[in-house]
């Protein structure tokens, strides 16, 4: 909870700072490629949480992690700050409500959509167009594979989750064939 809010102020002032210097969307990317990298790299969380290695060696390592993210120098001092201040273990919680803040400034929502299959991009497409005719907004879509699920898709937008799903459709027809 306080990493949330933590994070959400840092986002907040980070966004100022992307607006003015008009990097908005590229700073969103670079510094969230920068928390994937710290998220999924074993090696990165321990410069990260090792008491042992200087401040300065954790910025020279996070600095040429942003710098391959393609990292402005407000992406790489961005990163400093946040290993001066001790915060660099809140920067995926800030990248998220940052990539939030930025879409909601943009107008846009993401959307999940998980499916048995890898989906034909016709279809991608006419879903997309179908999401934003009911949402009003435009629509970002991230896809995912789920071999869990016999057929169908399951979508995700925000808080709303529209189950298109074979198991779904088996549970309304199962709960229709009961007696009551």
């Amino acid at each position: 909870m306080i990493s949330t809010v933590i994070a959400r102020r840092y986002a907040r002032a980070i966004i100022e700072l992307g607006v003015e210097s008009n990097t908005l969307e590229a700073l969103v990317k670079e510094l969230g490629a920068v928390a994937d990298a710290m998220q999924t790299s074993p090696e990165l969380r321990e410069v990260r949480d090792n008491p042992g290695i200087t401040r300065a060696a954790r910025k020279a390592v996070f600095a040429e992690i942003a710098q391959r993210a393609g990292g402005s120098v407000l992406a790489r001092n961005t990163v400093a700050m946040l290993i001066d201040n001790g915060r660099l273990r809140v920067l995926p919680e800030i990248a998220r409500s940052l990539r939030e803040e930025a879409d909601k400034r943009a107008g846009v929502l993401r959307a999940l959509v998980k499916s048995a299959a890898p989906l034909p991009e016709a279809y991608v497409g006419k879903l997309q167009a179908a999401l934003e005719k009911r949402f009003g907004k435009k629509v970002v879509l991230q896809r995912e594979v789920d071999p869990k699920l016999l057929a169908g898709i399951v979508t995700r937008v925000g808080d709303t989750i529209i189950d298109g799903s074979l198991r779904a459709r088996l549970d309304e027809l199962k709960q229709g064939l009961k007696p009551r």
